[in-house]
């Protein structure tokens, strides 16, 4: 089996596995674990943070996106380029006006919200389908999340369900590890 085939695999196996979870349980998972990633030394020492916008399937971290944005910390979101066809880092200040449906469907800033430095992100929330202990992580298989990536030097935390920890994630040379995997019931710390 090849790594893209066995790629394929593991996203159809733990896609269905998320789809097993309930609204009322994904709710519930999703609250504990923006409670949890609050908790943690990385979060608080953060001045400036690039969030995701969730899926339907993914863990709702906009409750503390919003939070955030309140709090005054530098608050980012990714805005998709269709000329470069990459994410850039863009800062949010107001989601009632800054705020659209992107190219996927998938909320993110408007035009006239500024670029931030991805370099100069402290943290970077990551959205995937499937994590390990190990620190890799499978996307939905674009690789626009890990060209994004690439470009910044700030922790990088992995967001899942715990139904999204698989026993081993295959990966490529162009696939980056995070620093930590926190889901509602643990944070992973990654070695070296």
């Amino acid at each position: 089996m090849t790594l893209n085939e066995h790629k394929a695999a593991l996203r159809k196996e733990l896609r269905a596995a998320q789809r097993n979870i309930s609204p009322a349980a994904r709710n519930a998972a999703s609250a504990q674990l923006c409670t949890r990633l609050k908790e943690q030394l990385f979060w608080k020492n953060s001045a400036s943070i690039l969030f995701f916008a969730p899926l339907p399937d993914e863990a709702d971290v906009w409750p503390l996106l919003e939070e955030t944005v309140a709090g005054g910390k530098i608050t980012a979101l990714p805005r998709f380029n269709p000329e470069g066809r990459s994410y850039a880092a863009v800062r949010v200040k107001n989601l009632q006006g800054e705020i659209i449906t992107g190219q996927f469907g998938i909320r993110e800033p408007a035009a006239h919200c500024p670029k931030i430095a991805l370099a100069e992100t402290d943290l970077i929330l990551v959205p995937g389908i499937a994590f390990d202990s190990f620190g890799r992580r499978l996307g939905r298989g674009k690789g626009f999340y890990d060209r994004l990536l690439a470009k910044t030097r700030g922790v990088k935390c992995g967001i899942a369900f715990d139904e999204q920890i698989a026993g081993e994630v295959p990966a490529g040379e162009q696939d980056l590890k995070m620093n930590f995997i926190l889901t509602p019931t643990r944070c992973l710390k990654i070695a070296g």
